[in-house]
């Protein structure tokens, strides 16, 4: 099968769509499929037997003048689609999903008549484009990790202010979104909790998503023998992200010992951030320690392999990588019981425990738990890299994914002779 997959941000660095992409191409192409990948930057880092195609953009969101000006290429701003980039990004609009997909588009007939692909694998762009690029011939598929709808609901809850509240509100793509993604071919995503909450947002029933679980690398992560156990808690993730639920895991600790200590990973945190706010505001100074630097993957395996318990306060995740990737390292995993982590963790305490959103006492005392009986944390990390062994594999993800392919290029080709 040819596959054309879209990311409109390729690093793994930008979050979960880039470590999606790069391994299902991974997959792809060992299972002997013909994939390429379609990026905006930053760029993916992909094998290099796997054809990468830049879909470039002025990156001028977030920018001031004069930095959104690059005098190496002083005539860029001028074309089309990136003045209106800048100009709307002037007005807090998030512009590149929108761009992309229009970029891509507009390059597809010469795209197409090259490589001739079966297929369209966007990762949650949900662009104009699409449509444009799915009336040219060819199915596209949709994967959709949660609605971000939620994302701007989490962010009203944290600021209430109504100017706020436009802000935000001017940020997401939602309006485009829900327009798009009824009308692709197929809409897919990771979770059941997920399917639900796209049925609530989009409008799109249950029963025409279909759900294929992430997977999860555990050779890459895996326990480092030997690895002392330096520090009790761990949080991986962006903490400016408020549906992370930073607040409730530093509230929950000021209810442990003062001998428990937090390592927060996150190599994007601002200087006046949450994270930096809630410490002052909680006194936690001497109990936080924060790494805010990007670490690479083998930093990371070591900071996982180093620690005791995992957390994961998020108020929503469609799957959670901090999760899967903690408990593939051999960690249990203090979660919320809330979107996909149930499905993630599990429910039945073996391989970590959920507790209650927005219960800093509840956290607390979960971890408390943990950390009082003598080998529990060990025994539950055993637990929790067996469990995801055996239930996330990216190999299945990925053929899974080719059999809903599969069924519908066949759909499409049952429509095109009917018309």
């Amino acid at each position: 099968m040819r596959i054309a997959l879209l990311t409109y941000r390729g690093n793994m660095y930008c979050g979960g769509q880039g470590i999606y992409a790069a391994a299902l191409a991974r997959e792809w192409k060992r299972a002997g499929h013909d994939v390429h990948v379609f990026a905006g930057p930053p760029l993916p880092e992909l094998a290099a037997d796997i054809p990468l195609h830049e879909i470039p953009n002025d990156n001028v969101f977030g920018q001031e003048h004069p930095d959104f000006f690059d005098p190496r290429s002083p005539f860029s701003l001028f074309k089309p689609l990136s003045l209106w980039e800048l100009g709307v990004s002037r007005f807090g609009v998030f512009p590149e999903m929108h761009t992309f997909g229009l970029r891509l588009m507009l390059r597809w007939p010469q795209i197409q008549r090259r490589h001739r692909f079966d297929v369209v694998f966007d990762n949650q762009c949900l662009s104009w484009g699409l449509l444009g690029i799915q009336a040219m011939g060819v199915p596209v598929v949709s994967v959709i990790h949660h609605p971000l709808h939620i994302d701007r609901e989490a962010d009203f809850a944290i600021d209430r202010r109504l100017w706020k509240r436009i802000k935000r509100t001017l940020y997401f793509p939602l309006w485009m979104q829900q327009r798009v993604a009824p009308r692709l071919a197929k809409i897919v995503t990771v979770s059941q909790a997920s399917r639900s909450a796209i049925e609530r947002y989009f409008g799109i029933p249950e029963k025409k998503i279909s759900v294929v679980y992430n997977g999860t690398d555990t050779e890459t992560f895996r326990p480092i023998d030997g690895m002392a156990k330096q520090q009790d808690l761990l949080f991986v993730g962006r903490t400016e992200d408020r549906k992370k639920g930073i607040g409730t895991m530093l509230e929950a600790l000021t209810l442990l010992p003062d001998s428990v200590r937090l390592k927060i990973i996150d190599g994007r945190i601002p200087d006046d951030g949450l994270v930096p706010q809630m410490i002052r505001r909680y006194g936690l100074e001497q109990r936080v320690a924060v790494v805010d630097r990007m670490l690479e993957v083998d930093e990371l395996v070591e900071q996982y392999s180093s620690t005791r318990i995992a957390l994961v306060p998020s108020f929503f995740e469609g799957f959670g990588f901090p999760a899967s990737e903690a408990m593939a390292c051999g960690l249990p995993v203090v979660a919320n019981a809330v979107g996909a982590l149930p499905e993630v963790v599990g429910s039945d305490g073996e391989a970590g425990c959920l507790v209650p959103p927005r219960d800093a006492r509840a956290m607390a005392g979960a971890i408390s738990d943990i950390l009082s009986e003598p080998g529990r944390a060990d025994r539950m990390g055993r637990n929790a890299r067996r469990r995801i062994q055996r239930a996330f594999r990216w190999s299945e993800t990925a053929a899974e994914l080719t059999a809903v392919f599969e069924e519908t290029i066949r759909a499409a080709h049952r429509r095109s002779r009917a018309t």
